[in-house]
Formats: structure tokens, C-alpha cells, sequence
């Protein structure tokens, strides 16, 4: 496994420069600027702590491998990407899971991270427990930022107990009358015209909860639910073909959503993190998270 120390020297202290995870989402963003170094985060678990909930990882893992390992310790952590994504990718572009009302979301995921700043220099942000912060809560910042801000080269995150068992369901029902029949539904999303309910937990509670909705028009659907990726700022109105999250209000499209309007004042508070963390903008340069 490639060593902090390396990771660092890689990136060095001049150079423009960009993480390149498994590339599944390499164009979010915008392109790069002509002539930055693409280097390659370490991979690999460094150290489980199931009975603390927490995993410590390079940045370069393959997320599917991780929650794989995850699901022995029947673990998981919040995090989605399509095949061949990485940790450290899923993080930077704050891939949260269509099960997020249940399990949380990216942004709640990561604890501390080992970090190469724009100046070169290693630092540590967060810490390897949950706990309020003062100032910056530069885990949080990190999340979504499209490396802009720092490289991510080991990171701390935080797991959750994986359900024994989930089904998924289809009727007309409404996201009012759901919760009246089940406990914390994983996933409710609607493509226009039907609604589609992911309920998880301990196989007992699944079946009673599932034998109550059946009662009331809901049919269990065979296999798992094909979800395609989630387009963030879309609206319901940007569905085509996809689906409208009913509890957190994401929609998931085979469409990309370009459109995506962000106030200047918002704008103008990440030019200010941005200049704060990378006055020169070496780190991931061309790159906008919004």
C-alpha cells in the first residue's frame, strides 16, 4: 500500500494537480486545466473497528470492495458510486446512497481524513470519533468539494449495522400513509405515477411490516429496483424515466442535470473557502463543485 509519505511527495508543492479515483465520474465539474498531474490516492484497509463502528482507508479503495468487506462484519457506510468507483471519489462528489433517509447521508460519513493541502503539506482533519467541533468543520467541507480544497489520502469513516434483510414494493399509496404502516422506510420514490417503497430491517419486522402494506394495495416486487444515478439540483419536473425521492426530495435520472442554479451569495462564500485553502488553485484546477 502506497504510504502517506508518498502520496505527498507525488503531489508536491507547485505542480497542478488532481486524484484520480476509478474515473467513473471524472468530467463532474468541468475539465481539468491543461497540464495537471493525475496521481492515485493509497488503497486498502489499514484498520477495522466494528465494535466502535469505524473503518480507517486509503482514499483509492474501490468502494464496492470496501462495503464487501463491510458486509462480513454485517457493516456498511453511506456511501453509492457506480461500479469501479472509489472511496475517496464518492466522497468528493458527495455520493449519497437512494437509502440515505434511513442510513444518512456521504456528507455524515466521513470522520477524519489525511489530507495533502495546496501547499504541500500533510494535515489532519476531523478526528477518529464523533464530537462537536469549533470553526471549520473541515470533514463536512471536504464532502462535495471535487478536491478542491484538499487531497484526500487516508480517511476515517464511520459504519452502521447493514439491515438482515430488505424488499422492495410498488402501489399508488402516499408517503403519509406509508409511514402509518412501516418504521423508517429506507427508500420511497415515486417515477410519475407509482411509488416504489424499500423497507429493511430485522427479517421479523420485514414481514410483518411488509404482510400490513400488503393489506393495503402494495405488491412485492421480484428482485431489487433498477435506480439510475442521482442528479443533484434536479427537480421533479427533470424526472425523464427516473425517480422522485419522496422523503429527501432527490431525483435519480439517466438524464444529467445541467441546469443547476446557485445564488451568488453562495458562490461567493466558496470563492472564499476556496482562496482560503488554495490561494494559488492548484488542486484540481478548472474543477467547480456547483
Amino acid at each position: 500500500m502506497k504510504s502517506m509519505q508518498e502520496f505527498t511527495e507525488e503531489i508536491g508543492d507547485t505542480s497542478f494537480v488532481s486524484v484520480r479515483g476509478g474515473g467513473t465520474r471524472w468530467d463532474l465539474g468541468g475539465p481539468l486545466k491543461e497540464g495537471t498531474i493525475e496521481v492515485e490516492a493509497p488503497q486498502g484497509v489499514i484498520d477495522f473497528k466494528p465494535e466502535e463502528m469505524i473503518v480507517r482507508v486509503g482514499a483509492g479503495t474501490k468502494l464496492s470492495k470496501l462495503q464487501n468487506d463491510l458486509t462480513e462484519l454485517r457493516q456498511e457506510i453511506a456511501l453509492a458510486g457506480p461500479p469501479g468507483s472509489t472511496v475517496g471519489g464518492s466522497l468528493a462528489v458527495g455520493s449519497s446512497s437512494h437509502r440515505s433517509a434511513r442510513i444518512g447521508r456521504a456528507c455524515d460519513v466521513l470522520l477524519q481524513a489525511d489530507c495533502v493541502g495546496a501547499d504541500g503539506k500533510q494535515f489532519v482533519a476531523g478526528g477518529p470519533t464523533v464530537k462537536n467541533v469549533t470553526g471549520y468543520d473541515i470533514c463536512r467541507l471536504l464532502v462535495s468539494s471535487l478536491g478542491t480544497l484538499a487531497l484526500m489520502g487516508v480517511v476515517t469513516l464511520r459504519t452502521r449495522p447493514k439491515p438482515e434483510t430488505g424488499v422492495w414494493l410498488r402501489g399508488e399509496l402516499a408517503l403519509e400513509e406509508i409511514r402509518k404502516h412501516c418504521y423508517r422506510p429506507a427508500s420511497v420514490l415515486h417515477d410519475g405515477s407509482k411509488t416504489f417503497l424499500l423497507i429493511e430491517g430485522y427479517e421479523k419486522d420485514v414481514e410483518k411490516e411488509k404482510a400490513s402494506l400488503e393489506k393495503i394495495g402494495m405488491e412485492v416486487l421480484d428482485g431489487q429496483l433498477e435506480i439510475p444515478p442521482l442528479q443533484k439540483g434536479a427537480t421533479k419536473e427533470d424526472l425523464n424515466g427516473g425517480f422522485l425521492d419522496l422523503q429527501v426530495g432527490a431525483v435519480y435520472s439517466n438524464t444529467p442535470h445541467c441546469t443547476n442554479q446557485i445564488s451568488e451569495e453562495v458562490q461567493r462564500l466558496s470563492r472564499r473557502i476556496k482562496k482560503n485553502f488554495d490561494p494559488t488553485g492548484r488542486l484540481n484546477p478548472g474543477r467547480m463543485p456547483y
